[in-house]
């Protein structure tokens, strides 16, 4: 099972480049979006679904495929744009994102979305889930992997120390934790909300080995990828990636900035950072 051949004609930065205006058309119809924390991990999710993740769009259910929890389901716009691309689904469908009887939700329904491993609402569940399938995994024998990508504001919920001491304690080194640290939540910067900084010091306290790296940075994500590999071969330690990203990469105007943690970029404004976009792929 692989998805390397969809990059053959294409570079990931286009890639990255098309889910991310993805991202702005599906705000567009819903006349709002959570424009920061997607446009946030859209490497992230372009280095795990082109050529890491064994799944397969023709048997989307296939028992020992690898999962991907969007914990931080909010950002689900930049998701349904990679599964539409890779043909999950007819890309046609996300005109109907957020509209009234449609399968694509502003947060995702796994019983309607082929691809979708996990249905959110409520955060900081994930990792919990995540490492239940990891577990699953190993009480199956097979060498299926379980990502969680976790927001850094979901750090402030119990629930995700729990599932990373169990995790740790049991040494799911099957499971893969990304934490996306674009230092904005929905209140406002996570440094004024609730501080969690260091927070590869806390994950590695829980018995994680732990990665900090470039998030937009698709080699540096893809050697932590492997180092995560080389682990999970040996049976060792569940692994997190902390990886700072900015939140609304690619649309300087509203990059980095808390305000545009959910918005409404409309006319001239779309047309701007479409262009933006744009000109950012034809410039790599």
């Amino acid at each position: 099972m692989t998805t390397q051949t969809l990059t053959e004609t294409r570079t990931r930065e286009e890639i990255a480049a098309h889910v991310r205006r993805t991202v702005l058309l599906e705000a567009e119809i819903a006349g709002s979006g959570h424009y920061g924390p997607s446009l946030s991990i859209v490497e992230l999710l372009v280095a795990l679904y082109y050529g890491f993740l064994r799944i397969d769009p023709a048997d989307p259910d296939r028992l020992d495929r690898d999962r991907l929890v969007l914990s931080k389901g909010h950002a689900c716009s930049a998701l349904y744009a990679v599964l539409a691309d890779l043909g999950f689904f007819d890309a046609a469908e996300l005109r109907t994102y957020t509209r009234l009887g449609t399968a694509f939700g502003d947060h995702p329904d796994m019983k309607k979305v082929r691809g979708m491993d996990f249905s959110s609402g409520a955060l900081g569940h994930g990792l919990s889930i995540a490492a239940g399938m990891a577990l699953h995994a190993r009480l199956r024998g097979d060498d299926a992997r379980a990502v969680a990508i976790v927001g850094d504001g979901e750090q402030n919920e119990g629930q995700i120390w729990e599932a990373a001491g169990f995790a740790g304690a049991n040494r799911l080194s099957n499971l893969l934790a990304i934490v996306d640290v674009n230092t904005v939540c929905v209140d406002g910067t996570t440094r004024d909300v609730l501080d969690y900084e260091p927070i590869g010091d806390k994950w590695a306290a829980f018995g994680w080995a732990v990665e900090r790296i470039d998030g937009h940075d698709l080699d540096a994500i893809d050697q932590a990828l492997t180092r995560f590999e080389q682990r999970r071969a040996d049976g060792g330690a569940p692994t997190v990636i902390v990886a700072d990203t900015v939140a609304g990469k690619g649309v300087p105007p509203i990059e980095g900035m808390a305000e545009w943690h959910i918005g409404y970029l409309g006319g001239k404004d779309l047309e701007n950072a479409m262009r933006t976009v744009s000109q950012e792929e034809g410039n790599r």
